[in-house]
């Protein structure tokens, strides 16, 4: 199922969830002008290896030189891509979900949440493949938590999805407690399955234990952060 558009108007400009985009389309443009090895280094320098986070955890040092530390990965791993459609995929989520809870939000609170569930998104994953030597990169961890806050802010919104029914693709109207739930269920089953796949990924190198941790802390810290304020600050 892949979402076109919701039917949520906002009456703010989301400009948070705009720069968001960006950034990420500026680095992964930036990673297509690395050759090879040049992005091989990139990824080891800036993507989560758990492997490497647990190491410094447990007081040892990895690269004595290495200008990035490894907690910073947390964050920077957020911001970087595979493929262009892993960024597709990504940036179009964040398109269609991130301008509502950005307006329930606030611009400034927006860009905490989005962080912290990207932070905490990756952390379940290094959770469950601690000593896994496979980078972590991506920004779903962050959009699975402003997916989570949508779900219970939102349930019942229109998600204009488009579905393949054979050979045919037609679209439906879906809410949002089914779409998103359904969207969950996926990552919770593929996340219990990946523990019998060593070294905690999946054969397909996806982190669905990030999707599915980020989504339920962003299902968290949502309120936490005041989703559910009848005051919108913009």
């Amino acid at each position: 199922m892949v979402p076109l558009h919701d039917d949520n108007p906002t009456k703010i400009t989301p400009y948070v969830t705009w720069v968001l985009i960006v950034i990420n389309v500026s680095i992964f443009l930036h990673q297509n002008t690395l050759d090879s090895q040049e992005l091989t280094d990139f990824f080891q320098l800036y993507a989560l290896v758990p492997q490497e986070l647990t190491t410094t955890l447990n007081g040892g040092v990895v690269y004595p030189l290495q200008p990035v530390p490894e907690w910073l990965t947390l964050f920077t791993s957020q911001f970087l891509h595979g493929s262009w459609l892993h960024l597709g995929g990504n940036m179009l989520f964040l398109w269609i979900f991130g301008n509502n809870i950005e307006e329930e939000l606030g611009r400034f609170k927006y860009i905490i949440f989005y962080l912290a569930c990207g932070v905490l998104a990756a952390l379940s994953q290094w959770f469950f493949s601690m000593n896994s030597d496979i980078p972590s990169l991506g920004a779903s961890g962050a959009i699975a938590g402003v997916m989570g806050a949508y779900i219970i802010r939102f349930p019942q919104a229109r998600i204009l999805t488009l579905i393949p029914i054979g050979i045919f693709i037609t679209t439906f109207r879906i809410p949002a407690v089914f779409f998103l739930g359904f969207w969950f269920l996926q990552q919770a089953i593929y996340s219990i399955a990946s523990l019998d796949v060593p070294p905690g990924m999946d054969s397909g190198g996806i982190a669905y234990w990030a999707h599915a941790g980020g989504f339920v802390f962003g299902m968290i810290l949502g309120p936490l952060l005041g989703l559910f304020s009848s005051q919108r600050k913009n």
